[in-house]
């Protein structure tokens, strides 16, 4: 049985019971969890999407027929590591089903494990019980992996797990994640985590390849591994620990690390704001996912001053510290 909300009927479109799904940070190690090294990854509940049901398809055409390319490939993969209900899921594309969502595509947020988190709450025949244990965990993302590689090529699953739990995920390695709690200590009055709009979408795929081919090199990866890393792991514990102040410092370090080294990744049109932070102290910019574009984090312990010096770009507070 399908479960509506019949107060949408106004809106030509019916909620299905599945939760909202939200969107998602990566705080720290966007391109380091590739190789292996420590990654944190947090909710970001601004923004989020839902499966629901239209009356015509007319408005929600596209992402009908997204949905129903995703569930063609899902049959077809060879060595499934999880089981559908088809029989539903068909009747639903065929009631045009769409995912209503407002997480920005190709800004790094996690559109598209939110929707992959969706589709497996709603039509997994068997769901893991969440909380059992780093084994089942690691299970559940090697899940939403195999699910998401539609929309990537090839995915960590990551994306999808932080928006089905709805939780900070610590990646420790390529097989062990958990789940973690966030600090609650705060050492700036006015101290925050920020996202800023660079307004412009990015290609991830393209972004990830050219560091996979960049990395090859043993100059890139000696930088990788004995800086970018070694500083990504270290604001991890920083943050985890909620030494905000050593955070701080930290994460200037990793932001120079990355201007000097990832320059592809930056767009042009906020390069010297990048630097101007570095120089002056105000805030730190650092890539928010693969870079290349969409949104950029940002570090400072004043804000006000953060979103005087960055006047034309919109910010949103991701996590006050």
């Amino acid at each position: 049985m399908i479960w509506l909300d019949l107060d949408q009927k106004k809106n030509n479109s019916f909620t299905m019971r599945d939760s909202l799904f939200h969107s998602k940070i990566s705080l720290f190690g966007e391109y380091g969890v590739i190789i292996g090294s420590k990654g944190l990854i947090i909710p970001y509940n601004f923004y989020g999407g839902k499966l629901k049901l239209s009356l015509s398809n007319k408005d929600n055409n596209l992402s009908n027929n997204t949905l129903t390319a995703f569930s063609k490939y899902l049959k077809k993969i060879p060595n499934p590591l999880v089981d559908f209900n088809w029989k539903a899921m068909e009747s639903d594309l065929d009631n045009y089903l769409y995912f209503e969502s407002d997480i920005p595509k190709g800004y790094g947020v996690g559109s598209s494990g939110a929707l992959v988190a969706s589709i497996y709450d709603r039509y997994a025949t068997q769901k893991l019980e969440l909380l059992q244990g780093r084994n089942k965990l690691n299970h559940l993302k090697n899940i939403f992996s195999q699910m998401e590689d539609f929309f990537h090529g090839k995915s960590s699953g990551l994306d999808p797990l932080n928006s089905y739990l709805n939780s900070p995920i610590l990646i420790n390695s390529k097989n062990l994640v958990e789940m973690i709690s966030l600090p609650l200590k705060k050492e700036f009055k006015n101290g925050a985590i920020f996202i800023m709009d660079t307004g412009k979408i990015k290609d991830t795929q393209k972004m990830v390849s050219s560091f996979m081919d960049r990395i090859k090199k043993k100059s890139f990866r000696d930088i990788i591994n004995n800086e970018f890393i070694h500083f990504s792991e270290i604001c991890i514990d920083n943050f985890l620990y909620g030494d905000f102040k050593s955070l701080i410092e930290n994460t200037r370090n990793l932001s120079s690390i990355v201007f000097d080294n990832f320059k592809p990744m930056i767009p042009i049109e906020i390069r010297e704001l990048w630097k101007r932070g570095i120089e002056n102290n105000s805030y730190y910019l650092k890539l928010c996912g693969s870079g290349g574009g969409g949104f950029v984090l940002g570090f400072t312990k004043n804000i006000n001053k953060a979103r005087k010096e960055l006047i034309d770009y919109q910010l949103k507070i991701v996590y006050n510290i």
